[in-house]
């Protein structure tokens, strides 16, 4: 069953990944906006944008600046919907696996 389920994690994430891709780049190039408006480094940046994306937020960088907080925000959000591919790749295939196990899974949802 782990075989088969991350088979179907692998193929799926194969489907998305031109999103997931996406997703990624304007997480990364905000975080690096930001670090330029705020004075940090590339590194603390990218940190920065991945620990917000991840909705993590340990409080370590802030943006001060307006554009630092409204960039914050779209990485926010970005990282939000980048989670929520995850889950549903990994959904979809955990469904699959079941489906071939069980046969129709209606039977779960009376």
């Amino acid at each position: 069953m782990p075989r088969r389920f991350l088979r179907g994690l692998i193929r799926g994430l194969l489907v998305v990944w031109p999103v997931m891709l996406y997703l990624l780049s304007v997480i990364f190039l905000l975080g690096i906006v930001v670090a330029l408006r705020e004075g940090w480094t590339t590194a603390d940046g990218m940190y920065f944008a991945m620990v917000t994306a991840l909705t993590v937020g340990y409080g370590d960088l802030t943006p001060k600046s307006l554009l630092g907080r409204l960039l914050a925000l779209i990485i926010g959000v970005h990282g939000i919907v980048f989670t929520g591919v995850i889950v549903a790749v990994a959904v979809s295939s955990l469904r699959g696996v079941l489906v071939s196990i069980h046969g129709n899974l209606d039977k779960f949802n009376e």
